[in-house]
């Protein structure tokens, strides 16, 4: 470089890095100790390569903008504010007009994939329309915009979130990925939380469930609609989808069964059920095959909205999401790609409270022996049957929600 040009060219170069050195956050340095003590260690010990590392570690920095973090130096914080929509009163999430933009979608994919869906379904059990309500649940058929660097984003909460420790083990995933090859880091995107591509695993369920279905000898998820499909059924049939069972029936439960029945641990025969007085809506059978198998009580806003019985198979749904109404969501948008109605009892409304007070009202009941499946803010089966379980004891009528 000539000698007259060096001058003005350190200035400009001064300027376009004072910037940087400017906007550093509070957390850079200890972020930067984080990664080189904890991350890049047990990458190596996964078998991720040191210049694999090297690359991808360097000048990361966390992402303080996502929500839910806490202090890098302090205990993990239960969280007060319910930032998933799937844990919040179960009414908003189930719209009509939702649904309708979604079942119409949902059919023309239906007819454009049609061969490889079938084909997923021979291979694996898992219907085409389960697989695309949960392609159209995380990401809108692919449409959605999953904006962030996952791997900051993962390595971020492993610093300063929730659940440090599986946050940790999905950073490392996450360097595996890398080093395999199936993405670039440009292109590995994510959610806020962490999950990636059109199917929004998180990187260990991408090692464990990702599929090259179109040969193309990647496991692309991001860009790649046949991998995504077939991605999504692998982890379903993983978690044990039974071939030839729906997930669950709209039913009428009488006063007589009490809501405090609810949960995957109380299942009986459906017949047994029915003996009881539970009921189809519109007065239609259970399907034979179905009466003498498994089923389970399900009531997500206890008797203040449409009630169930589910199979086995709504809680392989909840395996990808372990919210009742997420699991719900998709088995219903899977209902309406044949006969797009909406369900036939309506939703009351009811009294939401913050995380927070959730979780206080948990911890009573738990002083006073009920279990709650733990005191973490979430309206689970567990809280809602034991919410039932002290208004019956108190002598009032069991709604299994807070009053």
């Amino acid at each position: 470089m000539p000698r007259l040009a060096l001058r003005p060219f350190l200035s400009l170069l001064a300027l376009v890095l004072m910037p940087t050195f400017a906007q550093a956050g509070p957390y850079d340095a200890q972020f930067r100790r984080f990664l080189e003590t904890e991350i890049a260690p047990a990458a190596r010990t996964a078998g991720v390569p040191q210049s694999v590392v090297t690359r991808e570690l360097s000048g990361l920095t966390p992402d303080t903008s996502l929500p839910g973090l806490g202090r890098p130096d302090a205990p993990e914080a239960a969280p007060s504010v319910n930032y998933q929509s799937e844990f919040r009163a179960p009414a908003r999430y189930f719209r009509d007009s939702q649904f309708n933009a979604l079942v119409a979608q949902g059919r023309r994919l239906a007819k454009q994939h049609a061969a490889t869906l079938a084909r997923i379904e021979r291979e694996t059990g898992v219907p085409g329309r389960i697989v695309l309500a949960i392609w159209a649940r995380e990401s809108g058929y692919g449409g959605a915009k999953i904006p962030k660097d996952a791997l900051r984003t993962l390595a971020t909460r492993a610093f300063m979130g929730q659940r440090r420790d599986l946050f940790r083990e999905e950073t490392v995933a996450a360097l595996q990925i890398l080093a395999e090859g199936h993405i670039s880091r440009a292109r590995m995107k994510s959610s806020w939380g962490g999950a990636m591509g059109q199917p929004q695993f998180l990187p260990s369920s991408f090692l464990r469930h990702a599929v090259d279905y179109d040969g193309d000898g990647r496991r692309d998820i991001w860009t790649s609609v046949p991998d995504t499909l077939a991605s999504i059924a692998h982890y379903l049939k993983w978690y044990g989808w039974v071939a030839k069972r729906d997930w669950g029936y709209e039913a009428v439960i009488p006063q007589s069964v009490s809501c405090t029945n609810e949960g995957p641990d109380r299942g009986r025969p459906i017949s047994e059920w029915v003996a009881a007085g539970v009921s189809r809506v519109k007065d239609r059978p259970f399907p034979a095959h179905e009466v003498p198998q498994p089923g389970f009580l399900l009531m997500p806003a206890g008797r203040y909205g449409p009630a169930f019985i589910a199979t086995d198979n709504f809680y392989v749904l909840k395996s990808y999401n372990e919210s009742d109404v997420y699991a719900l969501f998709v088995g219903h948008l899977a209902d309406r790609y044949g006969n797009n109605t909406g369900f036939v009892q309506d939703w009351t409304p009811i009294r939401t409270r913050s995380r927070g007070a959730v979780r206080k009202i948990q911890l009573e009941l738990e002083a006073k022996g009920h279990d709650v499946g733990g005191a973490d803010g979430l309206i689970g089966f567990k809280t809602r049957r034991s919410l039932g379980a002290a208004q019956e004891k108190a002598g009032r009528k069991a709604t299994c929600w807070l009053e």
